[in-house]
């Protein structure tokens, strides 16, 4: 569950948010919808601990982010807009690497191999990330932010620059994983929210 109460961020002297408040849920994929520079991706930057509020408190599964950041980071999964990956190392490689950081080392390949097959990667699992289509980078990068199978999944944008063919995998595969987790994504496409959440902010 996410809690955000009377959120502002203030960068210089633009308002970036403005006193935002908003409850998700688990089993909610809620859409953020908005044009560009509306506060989406600023908003999902403070759940994830990656930049402070202004003002304001939000707790996530329980813990508050400026005061428990650590526990909250391991609550949350993160997808970026812009999908930072290390495109010289192999999936398989990147993901085993990613699942070091969060895993026991009895649990690195079991988990791997699980996020792999979920994700629709096996049959590019042994190429390197930058060889990769922009879908199967997005699947890495959905991969990477599930690795740890946590409770909350927020990612921003995450069928820009996808074919239709990988639309409506990811699309598919974000509303299973919304079915025991709690999900935010952004967008600032009509027919995504439409396709995919069952709220909207």
């Amino acid at each position: 569950m996410i809690k955000v109460s009377n959120v502002t961020k203030i960068y210089d002297k633009q308002r970036a948010l403005d006193n935002v408040s908003f409850e998700v849920s688990k089993g909610d994929i809620t859409g953020f919808l908005g044009p560009n520079g509306a506060g989406k991706s600023t908003m999902m930057k403070i759940i994830t601990c990656y930049i402070p509020a202004t003002q304001g408190i939000i707790n996530v599964e329980g813990f508050d982010t400026l005061e428990q950041s650590i526990e909250v980071r391991k609550q949350v999964g993160y997808l970026p807009e812009h999908n930072p990956l290390y495109l010289d190392m192999y999936v398989k490689e990147y993901l085993s690497f990613v699942a070091g950081l969060h895993l026991p080392d009895s649990q690195i390949k079991n988990r791997v191999d699980e996020m792999i097959e979920l994700t629709g990667l096996t049959v590019e699992m042994k190429k390197k990330i930058g060889a990769l289509s922009k879908g199967y980078r997005q699947r890495v990068g959905l991969a990477q932010a599930m690795i740890h199978n946590p409770k909350v999944l927020i990612l921003d944008e995450p069928t820009s620059g996808l074919d239709p063919n990988q639309l409506i995998e990811i699309r598919a595969l974000i509303k299973n994983l919304g079915k025991e987790k709690t999900v935010i994504l952004s967008t600032h496409i009509m027919q995504e929210v439409t396709a995919i959440c069952n709220r909207v902010i």
